[in-house]
């Protein structure tokens, strides 16, 4: 395999050292079906020279037999490996392909363009940084560019990268370039989305691709791969506020017992005075641990998004699905939420029937009590309805069986997103984000601070029973 770098060759130790300290950039291709999106990959994996030559050589002998791209290699064979994919010549499942820079490591999750696989490419969309759209030049902006670009927007992608392919068969002309540009900004106008740039390229040929189009000269922004390569991408992790969605409860004996996770958002350090929720119980950290190869490494503070274990200096009952969370910095605890709702499966969402809702690692029965309304992504008006069918997107209102505590999705992903499951097949039905809570209940029933309220408590306690010999609800109960 040729590669950008030598030192692959002469020096592996050398190459994944360098490797392992690289940013790495998640990104999605959509658009419409036929637009190019496995194409456009293939040619980046092989003008990034990410290709093994026997992978090149089988790909030269099922163009022949697959191929859609005449005598040229079909460069969409890469990443469509379902038989079904071959034959059909599009992309049905999310597939996700790794190359690498000198400056960047990239994951592309190539999606569906067809509206029946929409839940597919919410699926790959939902853990990019960047979503690269693609617009076939002939035909320019399609109902599934609108829905796609209206999906990436709800999930809070920040970059969107538009790619106008196919310029070869409209004679790279500037003019069609400028219409499509032109058509794309009065939607991103429509959504309230600002951070959009614009390439014309042509997969099958490699222009703007990796490299500058002699073709195109009146183009004078950077191609694709370089501006992939540059682009300025802010995790979008909140460092302030600590939320642990508790995934499992190491007690490996009576001397031990870890609250293990992956921190969602914020920072923890040993001393830190935590809150469970929903229940309100308070403790102190007592150790964070983090994992390693062969004996678990004590640290004194861990971040987001890393993986931890968390013992506590007291006692206190913490199962799966709870959270900790600061006690100076609780969220709101509610049963009933206004989320939106994209819905994935043929059986159509009816409100009042029973559904599991799988937020983090939090499962709980639930119910959308009604659909407030849908909308239609041709013209991004809402309209009312009472089901909610395959690829809909709607808000609505969800009921709980439980308090559950959590953010809006806007502010914190890990805390504001769910998913809906079959309570019978398990199969996953929706996805779904937290707009706000309509009922707060519990130990945080309002944004007050938990810490306040106790405060407040053991005052009175002192105050209105001396004679308990009381001086806190701790000391009372």
């Amino acid at each position: 395999m040729a590669h950008q770098s030598d030192l692959i060759a002469s020096n592996i130790e050398a190459y994944l050292k360098e490797h392992e300290n690289k940013e790495l950039l998640r990104f999605i291709t959509c658009g419409s079906v036929d637009d190019g999106k496995s194409t456009l990959i293939g040619r980046l994996l092989h003008d990034s020279k990410m290709i093994f030559e026997d992978q090149l050589a089988a790909i030269n002998k099922d163009s022949k037999k697959h191929g859609t791209t005449g005598e040229q290699v079909d460069l969409a064979l890469l990443v469509d490996g379902l038989q079904s994919e071959r034959e059909q010549g599009i992309t049905i499942d999310v597939a996700y392909r790794f190359f690498s820079t000198e400056k960047r490591k990239f994951i592309i999750a190539d999606t569906p363009g067809h509206e029946q696989y929409t839940r597919n490419m919410a699926t790959g969309a939902s853990t990019a940084d960047l979503a690269i759209i693609l617009i076939d030049a002939r035909h320019g902006v399609q109902t599934q560019t609108k829905r796609h670009t209206y999906i990436t927007n709800l999930l809070g992608m920040k970059h969107i990268v538009v790619a106008i392919n196919k310029m070869d068969l409209v004679e790279f002309s500037e003019q069609r370039f400028e219409e499509i540009k032109a058509d794309y900004l009065t939607l991103a106008n429509e959504l309230g989305i600002d951070n959009v740039s614009f390439i014309p390229v042509s997969a099958l040929t490699g222009d703007n691709v990796v490299n500058p189009s002699d073709n195109m000269p009146w183009y004078q922004g950077q191609p694709l791969m370089q501006l992939l390569d540059t682009i300025d991408i802010d995790p979008q992790i909140d460092h302030e506020h600590f939320r642990l969605p508790v995934q499992y409860v190491n007690r490996p004996h009576l001397d031990f017992r870890g609250f293990c996770g992956t921190i969602a958002a914020g920072e923890i350090e040993q001393g830190d005075e935590v809150t469970v929720l929903p229940s309100g119980k308070t403790s102190t950290v007592k150790e964070v641990i983090l994992p390693a190869t062969d004996n678990s490494l004590h640290t004194e503070k861990a971040f987001a998004p890393m993986a931890v274990t968390i013992t506590l200096e007291d006692e206190i009952d913490i199962s799966r699905g709870d959270m900790l969370v600061k006690s100076n910095d609780l969220p709101p605890v509610s049963d009933h939420f206004e989320v939106k709702l994209v819905w994935m499966s043929e059986i159509p969402m009816r409100p009042g029937q029973d559904y599991l809702i799988k937020r983090a690692t939090n499962v709980a029965s639930g119910r959308f009590t009604q659909i407030d309304y849908q909308v239609d992504v041709n013209t991004l008006n809402t309209q009312p309805t009472e089901t909610l069918a395959l690829n809909g997107i709607a808000q609505a209102k969800l009921q709980l069986t439980q308090a559950l505590a959590f953010d809006p999705y806007a502010f914190i992903k890990g805390t504001g997103s769910f998913i809906v499951i079959d309570k019978y097949t398990h199969a996953t039905l929706g996805a779904g984000m937290i707009q706000k809570g309509l009922a707060e209940t519990g130990a945080t029933a309002s944004n007050r601070d938990y810490s306040d309220f106790e405060k407040d408590l053991n005052a009175l306690i002192r105050q209105h029973f001396p004679e308990w010999g009381c001086r806190s609800i701790e000391e009372l109960l």
